[in-house]
């Protein structure tokens, strides 16, 4: 548990820097996006290919929010048509290694969390 100070950061108040940090981190767009951006650059196109499920509204939004954050780079070519690449900053690359953690977590314990989900949804049955 994090302790605070009157002049230190309360994470559990949602006008908190660090708090907003930690829901940027903890969206499952992000998770996704940074994983892609681990094995390097990619396109627009090709993070909306590699991750199913999101919509091309929630993929400009998540990266604009990482962008903002100083975790993404945004590099613009000029070629026509204009090519546009995303990155992991030096920053972004610090989570490569909690992201992956909790990714082996989820993979680890896949098959105990469907069973507690058949478990619990027999019960309410």
């Amino acid at each position: 548990m994090v302790t605070t100070s009157a002049t230190s950061s309360d994470l559990y108040r949602t006008d908190c820097a660090a708090r907003q940090i930690l829901d940027r981190v903890g969206d499952r767009w992000t998770v996704l996006i940074i994983g892609v951006l681990s094995d390097g650059s990619a396109r627009f196109s090709q993070l909306r290919r590699r991750i199913e499920g999101i919509s091309q509204k929630m993929l400009t939004q998540t990266l604009r929010g990482l962008e903002r954050d100083g975790l993404v780079h945004r590099t613009v070519f000029p070629e026509v048509p204009v090519r546009v690449e995303y990155e992991l900053t030096q920053m972004g690359r610090t989570l490569e290694e909690p992201l992956r953690a909790l990714q082996r977590w989820a993979l680890e314990n896949e098959d105990r969390i469907e069973e507690a989900h058949a478990t619990y949804d027999h019960r309410a049955q």
